[in-house]
């Protein structure tokens, strides 16, 4: 996936990059200034390939002249037609050229299908856009989800094509194969580093200089700038020299279009003052470095009703730029590196008694689910296609299982010696199965279960195992043991293991926020040591639902890049 960070350490702090291991609680309200100004996660773009064997054979006097569609099916069954390969005539093996580009993102399952159809002679000639589909042969169909393709380790998928969403009519009849190639497109990888500096900047405090850094953005059609990268804050300096920045080119659409670079006087109240900036594409700042000069910032002043940029002696130059090949998110899964996860719900008495509907445990006898099951289903449907085995870890805690004192980390499935399940399904019986054979009791505490989670990691490691954890824990309540679960955050940031959070109910969540370091400063153990990374997003249920983004959005998108900061903070590639 592309991203931009700051800082050469290994570590890079900055939005979408990894961090450094020095903690800089500063950079994370900066992180929240972007958020708030419209910064969301990180994509990639994948180019399909198509081509299928042994397809039926309709034409009568020759052999059917194959296209085919690519649709992406919505959360509501619907299809978006996504694109069409060229007609390729007489051939049941045919190897389209058309290529599809297709945005992956690894917050969704991405469902696409696939239909064949043959093209009738008369229509050879007419614009494959614009050929009308009920006028053509079906000769099948396939499904998959993106992400089934591009975890492949030959980037390759093939597929049965069968007769649309039904059974064929005749259980022998075949209608072949389609196999799909997924490459990630170069710009996706392609990687710009920059080193900036300005000079003569604005003092904007009272009694010292400024406290100055860079924001970075794209241009969209529409004109609106949106927030993609940043540099860290230099305190009290009027000639900031920041460290690199490492700029995705497919973040920002190609080099030659439009970025915004906006000098700021960092406050810590989150109201930043500007000093300045400049509007230059990668290219033009490639040609700013290579003649070695400055262009001038500009502000912008209202002049009547009218708005005019006015020049200000502040200037930026480009003291490096080179562009080189770095390692994406999916060409560690491609590289044989999984995603295994974890779960761990949430059985205190305040969650209500599981046998009466106000309860946020009730099983609902029509089948609706209740927020836990939501939140397991709907984070574990996406995480399931990164895990090879599908055997998820799953305990409860805050309960008293049969004949024995209060448990704060028991496994779901009722063994006492194996934690694991098969499959999100095996979740949801042993969810199920554990309401009527514990006693909700409390108090509520995550430390146990942080730390289950951090052993299993830690014994990846030493087992040198391509793997990355992650834990999710849904909650209702108050958590009493927030230095504990701090003291185990903190460990376990220097291990494969992201923690996602879901609080549900209506209780006061304030202890997640700070257990979720995005709006102040990092995690600190008691010992006063300082968490290497951010490892933990939370998510209260209540905020999102009914919303355009649901659970899982909200709780993937930081996902890759913390996952991308552990591998490189650590010089590990996707070939170790």
């Amino acid at each position: 996936m592309g991203n931009c960070c700051s800082d050469d350490a290994g570590g890079r702090s900055a939005v979408g990059g990894s961090t450094s291991s020095a903690a800089n609680p500063t950079n994370d309200a900066v992180d929240a200034f972007l958020r708030s100004r419209g910064y969301n996660g990180l994509f990639s773009q994948i180019e399909l390939s198509l081509s299928a064997t042994n397809l039926r054979d309709l034409d009568v006097l020759s052999k059917s002249d194959p296209m085919a569609v690519i649709y992406l099916k919505g959360i509501d069954g619907l299809l978006q037609e996504l694109g069409r390969t060229e007609v390729v005539l007489n051939s049941l093996n045919p190897k389209w050229i058309q290529k599809h580009i297709v945005t992956y993102q690894f917050e969704i399952v991405q469902t696409l299908v696939f239909r064949v159809y043959d093209v009738d002679t008369q229509f050879h000639n007419v614009d494959v856009k614009a050929l009308k589909l009920d006028e053509q042969q079906f000769l099948g169909e396939a499904s998959c989800s993106l992400s089934q393709i591009v975890t492949k380790s030959n980037k390759t998928l093939t597929l049965d094509l069968r007769w649309k969403e039904i059974r064929s009519p005749t259980h022998e009849q075949r209608f072949g194969q389609l196999t799909i190639y997924a490459e990630e497109i170069v710009a996706s990888k392609t990687t710009t580093e920059l080193k900036l500096r300005c000079s003569d900047l604005e003092s904007k405090d009272l009694f010292s200089k400024s406290d100055p850094f860079l924001v970075l953005s794209k241009i969209t059609e529409s004109g609106v700038a949106v927030p993609i990268c940043k540099t860290e804050v230099l305190y009290n300096d009027h000639n900031p020299k920041w460290k690199p920045i490492f700029l995705s080119i497919q973040q920002v659409g190609s080099k030659d279009s439009p970025l915004t670079i906006e000098c700021f006087n960092y406050n810590s109240n989150g109201k930043h003052d500007l000093l300045g900036k400049v509007q230059k594409s990668l290219a033009e700042l490639e040609k700013l470095h290579s003649v070695d000069t400055g262009e001038n910032l500009f502000i912008s002043v209202s002049v009547g009703q009218n708005h005019q940029n006015k020049v200000i002696k502040s200037q930026l130059f480009v003291d490096k730029y080179s562009e080189n090949i770095r390692h994406t998110f999916l060409d560690y899964l491609v590289g044989g590196f999984e995603l295994n996860f974890m779960v761990a719900i949430d059985f205190t008495a305040s969650n209500g008694n599981p046998r009466l509907p106000d309860s946020l445990h009730y099983i609902d006898p029509s089948g609706r689910p209740n927020a836990y099951q939501r939140a397991i289903s709907e984070v574990g449907g996406v995480l399931q296609f990164y895990d090879s085995d599908k055997k998820f870890p799953a305990w409860g805690f805050g309960a008293r299982p049969i004949d024995g004192p209060v448990s704060h980390c028991f496994n779901l499935n009722g063994s006492s010696h194996h934690c694991e399940v098969e499959g999100i399904h095996g979740i949801m019986t042993a969810y199920t199965s554990a309401l009527f054979n514990v006693s909700l009791a409390g108090p509520t505490l995550f430390g146990h279960v942080v730390t289950r989670a951090a052993q299993i990691a830690s014994e990846s490691v030493a087992n040198s195992e391509k793997k990355y954890f992650i834990l999710l824990i849904i909650t209702d309540g108050v958590i009493t043991d927030l230095q504990e679960t701090k003291d185990a955050l903190v460990m376990a940031s220097d291990l494969p293991l992201s923690i996602l959070i879901v609080g549900v109910g209506g209780a006061d969540f304030k202890e997640m926020e700070i257990l979720d370091a995005d709006k102040g400063e990092r995690l600190e153990s008691s010992s006063g040591r300082v968490a290497s990374r951010d490892i933990v997003q939370f998510v209260p249920f209540r905020d999102i639902q009914g919303g355009e983004i649901s659970v899982t959005q909200s709780l993937l998108a930081e996902l890759p890049t913390q996952f991308l900061k552990y591998m490189r903070a650590r010089g590990i590639t996707p070939n170790t």
